[in-house]
């Protein structure tokens, strides 16, 4: 047998061992009053996130498999006694996370091929210099403070096209390489603790808040959120520089003198629409809450006016990143199965008869909604989980809102945990496995801090 047929082998056992896997977990943690919708995403549950770890296959094509499942399983009046209406499942192409990302991408095309990323990566190595571990801080600090106002997936974008010069030149082997489009991801999530309309997890928590007579203000936000975001960037920052930048080297920038001037008429007026594009895109986005137009509707300009003025073209279209939205919109199509079906309250209600203490109960919840939210999006698990943990702690009401929200913005596990990752992925110099490590950092560390700030220091 040649090395290809073993190879098809070896992945297709590893397939299988994965579904039998998921099977056996079902098996032993299904109830008996489950429905068959239930039990069918509960398997999926374990069989996704199974193929997404152990990387058997593209991970686009493991959200394929829960599209097509939760279509074929909970849609069938002959798998299922009580067949659902699955159109909601197959729609989540048209969330406006999906429409968030694209208007990144198309922004961070229109860059690229303008060569305003080269400008913007050449104004980075002015202030930090060509020593990795400097640029790199640089770099994600740079990335942490824009996403405190503009939203994290345009900022991921932009900063990944930025530095694509150098990751280019480097290669995909290249350490560096990868602690960049990490430290960025990551830095980009942490900038979103620091204000109310950082990461739409916030946005949901002072609505909640609201809700119920509590009232957080822009200020009192960041004064909970700032700290956490320096020292989450910080922290990223050590691990990164201890685990890829050992010697702190200086990084070839040879690749920038051989870039060429473009002179021409029609790459200087290209670059002046994509400048103007981008600060009326980044305007509204941060004057939202004053026009009412949301973050995703913005995304209509790049999309309309980049091609309006043939910046971007059909070839151009082409080259983007469509697995990656594939990829996010299995995501939220399994989230959206696990609240459609009643799982997550029905795990969340076993929380509240335990009968634990407040304090006890704030942990729980904190980690709770991290490790939700590495499945499905952090919005729609704090619009959940949120409400219900200040229903229930009723004494630490918006310290539990806040330790939640931060809980949320946590979960960077896997590629599809949010659409920083799934952008720093969708680079080609990162593997599933890359996001392990950082992911189980921020996840263990980050809702911990989030505790201890919120309800022993910021007081």
């Amino acid at each position: 047998m040649d090395d290809f047929n073993k190879d098809r082998v070896r992945r297709l056992g590893i397939f299988l061992f994965c579904m039998a896997i998921a099977a056996i977990l079902t098996f032993m943690i299904k109830e008996s009053d489950f429905t068959d919708s239930q039990v069918y995403v509960l398997f999926l549950l374990f069989f996704a996130v199974g193929l997404w770890t152990i990387e058997v296959m593209p991970a686009f094509a493991v959200s394929l498999i829960v599209i097509s499942f939760l279509v074929f399983a909970l849609g069938n009046e002959h798998l299922n006694s009580a067949p659902e209406d699955i159109s909601k499942y197959v729609n989540t192409f048209s969330s406006s996370v999906i429409w968030l990302m694209l208007g990144g991408f198309f922004l961070a095309k229109a860059m690229s091929k303008t060569k305003l990323d080269e400008a913007l990566f050449r104004i980075a190595v002015k202030i930090s210099g060509n020593k990795s571990r400097r640029l790199l801080l640089s770099l994600m600090v740079t990335t942490m403070f824009v996403s405190m106002l503009m939203a994290n997936t345009a900022i991921t974008a932009m900063m990944i096209a930025a530095v694509s010069p150098l990751t280019s030149a480097l290669g995909k082997e290249s350490k560096f390489s990868k602690a960049l489009l990490i430290g960025i991801a990551t830095a980009s999530t942490a900038g979103g603790f620091a204000t109310i309309i950082g990461s739409p997890v916030n946005a949901i928590a002072v609505g909640a808040m609201e809700l119920i007579g509590l009232k957080v203000s822009f200020v009192d936000w960041v004064i909970y959120g700032l700290p956490l975001a320096l020292i989450l960037t910080a922290l990223s920052w050590f691990y990164l520089a201890f685990v890829f930048l050992k010697k702190n080297e200086q990084v070839s920038l040879s690749f920038l003198e051989k870039v060429k001037s473009e002179g021409s008429q029609e790459f200087n007026r290209q670059r002046k629409v994509v400048i103007v594009v981008i600060i009326v895109t980044v305007s509204l986005w941060l004057t939202s809450s004053l026009h009412g137009i949301t973050v995703a509707a913005v995304c209509a300009v790049p999309l309309v006016f980049l091609t309006l003025t043939r910046v971007i073209d059909g070839k151009d279209v082409q080259t983007l990143p469509w697995d990656t939205l594939l990829l996010i919109s299995g995501g939220l199509s399994l989230g959206l199965a696990l609240e459609q079906t009643g799982l997550l309250n029905h795990y969340a209600a076993m929380l509240v008869g335990l009968d634990l203490s407040s304090m006890l109960l704030i942990w729980v919840f904190a980690y709770f909604t991290m490790l939700v939210s590495n499945v499905m999006s952090g919005a729609a698990a704090s619009a959940i989980m949120i409400p219900m943990g200040m229903a229930i702690v009723l004494n630490h009401q918006i310290d539990i809102g806040l330790i939640m929200a931060f809980g949320a913005s946590c979960a960077l596990l896997l590629p599809v945990s949010s659409p920083s990752n799934a952008i720093a992925y969708s680079s080609g110099y990162l593997k599933q496995k890359d996001f392990i490590h950082m992911g189980l950092l921020i996840g263990i560390i980050g809702p911990l801090l989030s505790i201890f700030w919120v309800l022993f220091v910021s007081r």
